[in-house]
């Protein structure tokens, strides 16, 4: 997990708003327009919000042909109403006195809210008239999708897609928006971001200590900000870390005096904690006088011998020790935050990254509530230091554990072979020292320790997901890699290296060799303080030269997977693929030769994720026998300019035929 900026909250809504045009007499309601006939209509479907009119503008006959209602349980739903008609004044207003009846019919058609939130949307349905992005290589674009119920029964033109729906299937006009498979995150934290959302995350909100202090002083004062009796504040730049000695005056004294305090920075490997927190954590000057000098570097030291409070990777992991845990509720809280959020953005599956007990069984928990509307791809992480027999003796009974959960899988396991590069942390694992300290970073894992493991769970059939920054890292991984294809050939496996800030240009191709998936988070690779700054004056230069090479990796036949790390960063698609295209930040442009083309990206938040997932042949395109997962733009993100791409917003999300967000005005 890496800190970059853009940490966002909930899009802004919109949805379509009531028409009428008295030209044709068209009424037209959410998604209402020209169907494949040359008829406007107003659609509805058992279930969604919507009534259907249609009126002809193809013939001019003078009678009504047809109004049918159907009644399905309960609540009656309109299927069809047809009016043909003159183009006579007379005509157009009995046409219209019948569409005012349908309109007067809508209190019937509409669902109850709660059943409305849900989105029981099972009708089989055409969606047609708008710039499909597939998903599928061989044919990537298409005009119109058909789904009956929950699985994708066609993908074409519209004859093609008509002629395999039935005659009765509902039609929808999308008024040329993109429509895409529902968009998959290979890399984020939901459960713990979630704990953002309804804790004290500082967000965009803090830029000074000042500001801070205020925001500090609010959260302990309603509470929000409370582990127990530890304020929690969470997502801290990374600059902040060069000011402890003004965080030490700031929050030892005062309101802050006798009472324990945490400041998580926003790249989940990095902290401070305060006088009265480190006392409770047992981090004291003789506790560090006894530590080795490799492992005193993962705490910050003044010039007496005295900790600063500030803490990385095993470091923060002494400090989290010493934190209360959130809630049963809490966790429960994030949990439904997180993935209300994540639908908003257009996502619905992912690859949560980081899958201990707490998330794994809030998961559950939102699974018995029926609120797991995603699917979910959860990695347990284990130690490649231990032993490889017992660690996955552990993870495949957590399999077991939490086995037969609706919509959630254990695919794999989560392996950590490095840390973070930007100073003062520099614990990411490089082939050159850091020219500050002439160390190499830490490799987490003894190579050949670490084949076996891979090796191991290869066997098992566990995916191998590993956190790798550094060049070294990055190398030691693929060797790791490349030991178990040998021992166990090729077993189809979607092993994954993520982040992958620095690489050797050797290794590129070797992702491809290897079948290796590149999870990145390209928000990242963006020219500001945390990639010049905190990097450049630090490392070799020909290290620096290749900082996020995603165009590298694609050109030597890297599969490239979308990636957020959400809550170190946000999880929006789009900006994401705005700084992946562009590399443009406040400092310029980082290396322009890296930028990626836009469809090379969309195949990443989509089929490629899927295929991280192991999922590739339910979800991640758009195909006939695939699930129903779909994602409705307000442009067409194809041809639009890159600023224009990076403001899209998300009008709905549909799960298995489920509309399960639904933007609003």
């Amino acid at each position: 997990m890496q800190e970059r900026p853009y940490r966002s909250r909930f899009n802004d809504f919109r949805q379509d708003f009531l028409r009428i045009i008295s030209t044709s007499i068209q009424i037209r309601l959410p998604f209402g327009g020209i169907d494949a006939e040359g008829e406007h209509f107003v659609n509805s479907s058992r279930g969604s919000e919507h009534c259907r009119f249609v009126t002809s503008t193809k013939e001019n006959l003078r009678s009504v042909s047809t109004f049918e209602k159907t009644l399905k349980g309960p609540k009656m739903h309109v299927a069809n109403c047809v009016v043909k008609h003159t183009c006579s004044k007379n005509a157009r207003v009995r046409a219209l006195h019948v569409a005012l009846s349908i309109l007067a019919a809508i209190a019937i058609c509409v669902e109850p809210p709660a059943l409305r939130a849900q989105g029981r949307d099972q009708a089989e349905r055409v969606f047609f008239n708008a710039k499909v992005f597939t998903g599928v290589p061989e044919r990537p674009y298409a005009e119109a999708v058909a789904i009956r119920g929950d699985t994708i029964v066609a993908v074409g033109s519209l004859p093609e897609v008509l002629h395999a729906a039935s005659p009765a299937a509902e039609k929808i006009d999308l008024q040329g928006k993109s429509l895409l498979p529902g968009l998959i995150d290979s890399h984020v934290h939901p459960i713990m971001a979630g704990l953002t959302l309804v804790g004290a995350d500082v967000g965009d909100q803090v830029h000074s200590i000042d500001e801070l202090v205020g925001f500090a002083a609010d959260a302990k004062k309603s509470g929000k900000g409370m582990r127990g009796e530890v304020l929690y504040i969470s997502g801290l730049p990374l600059e902040f870390w060069s000011h402890t000695a003004e965080l030490n005056a700031r929050f030892n004294d005062g309101n802050f005096a006798g009472f324990p305090m945490f400041l998580a920075g926003s790249d989940g490997h990095t902290g401070w904690g305060n006088r009265d927190l480190l006392k409770r954590a047992g981090i004291t000057k003789d506790f560090l006088a006894h530590l080795s000098a490799a492992e005193r570097a993962y705490y910050g030291i003044g010039k007496d011998g005295e900790p600063n409070g500030f803490a990385v990777d095993a470091g923060r992991e002494k400090l989290d020790a010493a934190i209360p845990p959130p809630t049963r509720e809490q966790w429960l809280a994030a949990g439904r935050a997180a993935v209300e959020y994540l639908h908003s953005l257009g996502i619905t599956s992912w690859l949560d990254a980081w899958a201990d007990e707490s998330v794994l069984s809030t998961y559950k928990a939102l699974a018995e509530h029926k609120e797991l509307t995603a699917h979910v791809a959860a990695f347990w992480v284990v130690n490649p230091r231990n032993d490889p027999v017992k660690e996955l003796e552990t993870a495949q009974t957590i399999r077991q554990k939490y086995a037969g959960i609706p919509n959630l899988t254990i695919p794999g396991i989560k392996v950590f072979a490095d840390g973070v590069l930007e100073y003062p942390s520099q614990t990411a694992s490089l082939t050159k020292p850091y020219k500050n300290t002439g160390r190499p970073g830490d490799l987490l894992f003894d190579p050949a320790r670490f084949a076996q493991l891979v090796t191991a769970a290869d066997k098992q059939g566990l995916i191998v997901h590993v956190h790798a920054l550094g060049d070294r890292a990055v190398k030691e991984s693929l060797n790791g890699i490349a030991a178990a294809r040998k021992a166990n050939g090729n077993t189809g496996l979607p092993h994954t290296l993520t982040h992958i800030q620095l690489a050797d240009p050797e290794d590129f191709p070797r992702f491809k060799e290897l079948g290796v998936i590149a999870a990145l988070q390209l928000l990242w690779a963006t020219a500001e303080p945390d990639t010049i700054e905190l990097v450049k004056p630090y490392i070799d230069p020909e290290l620096y030269r290749w900082q996020y090479p995603a165009r590298s990796l694609l050109d030597a036949g890297a599969v490239i997977s979308g990636a957020s790390d959400w809550f170190v960063s946000s999880p929006n698609v789009f900006w994401a693929i705005y700084e992946a295209e562009t590399r443009k930040g406040v400092e310029g442009v980082l290396d322009p030769s890296q930028c990626m083309p836009r469809e090379a990206m969309l195949f990443a938040y989509t089929r490629n994720s899927a295929r991280a997932m192991n999922e590739q042949d339910q979800i991640g395109s758009l195909a006939p026998g695939m699930q129903a997962d779909l994602v409705l733009l307000d442009r067409d993100i194809l041809t639009v300019s890159q600023e224009e791409m990076r403001d899209t917003k998300v009008l709905w999300t549909m799960v298995g035929g489920n509309t399960v967000y639904r933007s609003q005005p």
